[in-house]
């Protein structure tokens, strides 16, 4: 099982998942050359790609859905909602659906979408199982449910959410009715909020966390890290591996054991 953040930012959000049976992306928010150019830096061909799966349709998940759904002959793989919310983005494509809280198996991969509090429609997140391992999949947040703490147990790998830092968003630019939005359970998690899922989620298979869609504006790369190691350190763990989304390039590949 390999995994990398092609990019994870309000600008644009992209992973690129590979198992034994299939090559994913979940999300594809960057233009179709810029993807595929990601996925060239990390040796991989977009051409050989069996699917995008996506979590929601806003812009920074979806922007080139469409256009290399077409051009590379493959499917979309989204809930029925969203892909009737997204279809002016994502237009003409071959689309399987799926529901929140109905697994289903794709190309030898069972998938598993369940809902996440985020305002958007139909919003998921996903736990992804391959005769590998599972990885956990949860970005676009406001709280972490029960329900969420319990699909993501047990996972290799995992995708969390450390959008911003409490104070910087307190005290940046943006307008008072936009940081309610995004501190509110349709908004997303915090730093500190990652941090707790997080320890809710440590085990001891779990090799590697990706901490992702940190703000550009209200969060700064040291601040996310330092809450992930804070956490480890108090529970005197050396492990898991820990990476960095960042929006303009790719983060580190993480290859299960």
């Amino acid at each position: 099982m390999r995994l990398s953040l092609l990019a994870s930012g309000s600008k644009g959000n992209s992973l690129f998942l590979e198992t034994d049976s299939c090559r994913l992306l979940i999300d594809a928010g960057l233009s179709g050359r810029e993807t595929t150019n990601r996925l060239a830096s990390i040796g991989v061909d977009a051409a050989t790609l069996d699917g995008i799966l996506v979590t929601h349709e806003h812009t920074d998940h979806i922007r080139s859905v469409g256009t290399l759904a077409r051009r590379l002959k493959i499917p979309v793989l989204g809930s029925s909602r969203m892909l009737q919310a997204a279809h002016h983005v994502i237009g003409k494509a071959e689309c399987i659906e799926f529901e929140a809280g109905a697994p289903f198996t794709f190309k030898g991969v069972s998938i598993d979408p369940f809902p996440v509090t985020h305002d958007a429609c139909d919003p998921v997140g996903f736990r992804i199982e391959s005769g590998e391992g599972c990885i956990g999949f949860a970005t676009d947040l406001g709280i972490a449910t029960r329900l969420t703490q319990e699909k993501l147990k047990g996972c290799r790998a995992l995708v969390l959410e450390f959008n911003h830092d409490e104070q910087m968003l307190q005290d940046g630019p943006y307008p008072w009715h936009l940081k309610q939005r995004i501190r509110s359970r349709h908004g997303h998690l915090s730093n500190a909020e990652g941090a707790n899922l997080l320890e809710e989620l440590l085990h001891g298979d779990l090799q590697g966390v990706f901490l992702s869609h940190l703000s550009e504006v209200n969060n700064d790369p040291a601040l996310a890290l330092a809450a992930a190691r804070g956490l480890l350190s108090r529970q005197n763990l050396c492990g898991p591996d820990l990476f960095l989304g960042c929006q303009h390039q790719v983060s580190g590949v993480f290859k299960a054991d």
